[in-house]
């Protein structure tokens, strides 16, 4: 490892974390604790398998941290930490503002892989192409996905389940 490699992660960690928090907190529902572990998790990846060059380091990291969401969920239960009763430090939102707990409640009642789609799509702003390299699914999936998610939103207006 070279310093200036190192330079150049801390870098980029700088410059993009908070967004990275943000995708992530949208992903894991609005769990900030789940979010920051996330984006340190698919960091840590990232550097230790980070290639030389990687064109779209942000879209690289940003596919760990969905799939790192995707594994979370996937594992049992006992595999995950267990909460204890005192929290020995508190996490901050980098922009609480622009964390709306409905939309989080809300999302959370997504499937992973749908959330996933729809937060991509629709939050970050990501083309169909784009989404679906993320998710390392097809273009179709990511329409499909989009589609029965927004469906579900929708649903849950209809029904007066959605929380606003």
């Amino acid at each position: 490892m070279t310093a200036t490699r190192d330079e150049e992660f801390e870098a980029f960690v700088r410059a993009h974390r908070g967004s990275l928090v943000r995708l992530a907190t949208a992903l894991a529902a609005g769990d900030a604790y789940l979010a920051e572990d996330l984006v340190q998790g698919a960091l840590i990846r990232v550097y230790l398998a980070k290639p030389s060059r990687t064109p779209d380091l942000f879209g690289y990291v940003r596919k760990a941290v969905v799939n790192g969401l995707v594994d979370h969920k996937r594992r049992p239960f006992a595999h995950r930490e267990q909460p204890s009763p005192a929290v020995p430090d508190h996490a901050v939102s980098p922009h609480p503002d622009d964390v709306d707990p409905e939309l989080m409640a809300d999302l959370a009642s997504l499937p992973v892989r749908m959330r996933a789609a729809v937060v991509l799509r629709h939050v970050e702003g990501l083309s169909v192409e784009e989404t679906a390299a993320a998710l390392r699914c097809t273009a179709g999936t990511v329409k499909s996905q989009t589609a029965h998610g927004i469906g579900k939103l929708r649903g849950l207006i209809t029904t007066g389940e959605f929380s606003r």
